[in-house]
């Protein structure tokens, strides 16, 4: 899809990177998986059919869980037209549009592409910004949809999906005593198949969170560059993080799972940055004010 927001070599490099990383462990995951299961296509079957339900419905999975509804420019006359007018800047079609009915102030992007992509934000979001924030959030998700970040991190984070399956149906399969050559054989069977399921799952989810922080980089980046205001994007940010840190942590416990798609994270990592879906709010503002400098934006 060709559009007017920037390439960034960057990003592109670092995907095929971790690409090539994971696809190196999964390599080495498999090898291992053949000496020591007769069965592993079973879990390959059950993984990859986990990871084609993910791919092909990821729009409608992501509404229901939400409980997002598509709207039309009747019912969201200032969403549609934010989003227009965004959408003629970067030269890209036009997703389609939900709105969440939530306190929640945030925004996500979905679809495995442009045809079925749609950037859902909720209404807790559309009252606390105003109208050149919300294109500084809207551009950040639309710049997701033009460099499939979506298609992606559903790709890259596959193998972690089949290591934590591998590591659960070797240990149900030990205890209860499939492949049973003898006693020690099982346990044996049972620790190393394991024990190599997490040290997968381990390094392939560093991975995707090292991918998943840099394209909210680039995310910020070429979305500043569209709108041309990186400080309305920096205000946006400023604004819901400010907002999140208000809203009672169960609420934000039942989202948890959007983290790595939301525009800001609904919960930080408290262990350390490496876990993180998102950089640091610090981060991310410092690169938009670098930005704002580097465009001679006026101060807002």
């Amino acid at each position: 899809m060709r559009t007017r927001f920037p390439p960034d070599r960057g990003l592109t490099a670092r995907m095929l990177l971790t690409t090539f990383l994971l696809g190196l462990v999964y390599a080495v995951f498999v090898a291992v998986l053949l000496v020591l299961l007769k069965s592993v296509f079973v879990v390959v079957v059950i993984a990859g059919g986990l990871l084609a339900a993910q791919y092909f419905f990821s729009d409608r999975i992501a509404l229901a869980s939400m409980g997002a509804q598509v709207v039309g420019p009747e019912q969201e006359p200032r969403l549609h037209a934010v989003l227009d007018r965004l959408c003629a800047a970067a030269d890209m079609p036009k997703p389609r549009v939900a709105v969440a009915d939530t306190d929640l102030p945030n925004a996500f992007a979905t679809g495995r592409n442009t045809r079925r992509a749609v950037v859902c934000v909720t209404t807790g979001l559309l009252r606390r910004l105003d109208n050149t924030e919300l294109e500084g959030v809207l551009s950040h998700e639309l710049s997701h949809i033009a460099h499939r970040d979506v298609v992606v991190m559903t790709i890259a984070s596959f193998l972690g999906v089949l290591a934590g399956l591998v590591a659960r149906f070797s240990l149900y399969s030990g205890m209860m005593g499939q492949g049973r050559r003898n006693g020690d054989q099982v346990v044996l069977v049972v620790l190393l198949v394991t024990a190599v399921s997490v040290v997968v799952y381990g390094i392939s989810f560093l991975l995707v969170r090292a991918l998943s922080r840099y394209r909210e980089l680039a995310a910020d980046t070429a979305g500043a560059m569209v709108t041309g205001r990186p400080s309305a994007l920096a205000s946006a940010l400023t604004k819901v993080s400010g907002e999140l840190s208000r809203i009672p942590t169960r609420d934000l416990r039942s989202v948890e799972a959007f983290n790595a798609f939301f525009f800001a994270p609904a919960l930080g990592s408290r262990v350390m940055s490496l876990l993180s879906t998102h950089p640091s709010l610090e981060v991310r503002l410092d690169r938009l004010a670098k930005l704002s400098t580097d465009l001679g934006e006026p101060a807002r």
